[in-house]
């Protein structure tokens, strides 16, 4: 199944940003890198979206800095890698305990 993508215009509009501020956040935040297409274009994903209100979030209500908003998505990453770990583990027990 082909997961939608989505323009940068698309995107601009859908959370009120100018395309020149996401083309920035891209060189700011190593997360937020779209595929580009055949002809260059950038194709975001649902998940650069998320990512995008989520940036926006933190940078506009949460008035964190760039450099506070990329610390606060790092430690994301970590936290989620560190419950994806938990989550493994625990399914690993269980199914020895159904074996």
């Amino acid at each position: 199944m082909l997961q939608k993508t989505y323009k940068i215009g698309e995107i601009a509009s859908l959370t009120g940003l100018k395309p020149f501020v996401l083309r920035y956040w891209e060189t700011e935040f190593p997360q937020l890198l779209p595929v580009r297409t055949k002809k260059g274009q950038r194709a975001y994903t649902e998940e650069h979206l998320a990512l995008v209100n989520t940036i926006k979030t933190l940078l506009y209500e949460e008035k964190l800095t760039i450099d506070g908003a990329r610390r606060r998505l790092a430690e994301s990453d970590r936290d989620a890698g560190v419950l994806r770990r938990v989550y493994d583990e625990l399914a690993a027990i269980r199914r020895m305990l159904d074996a």
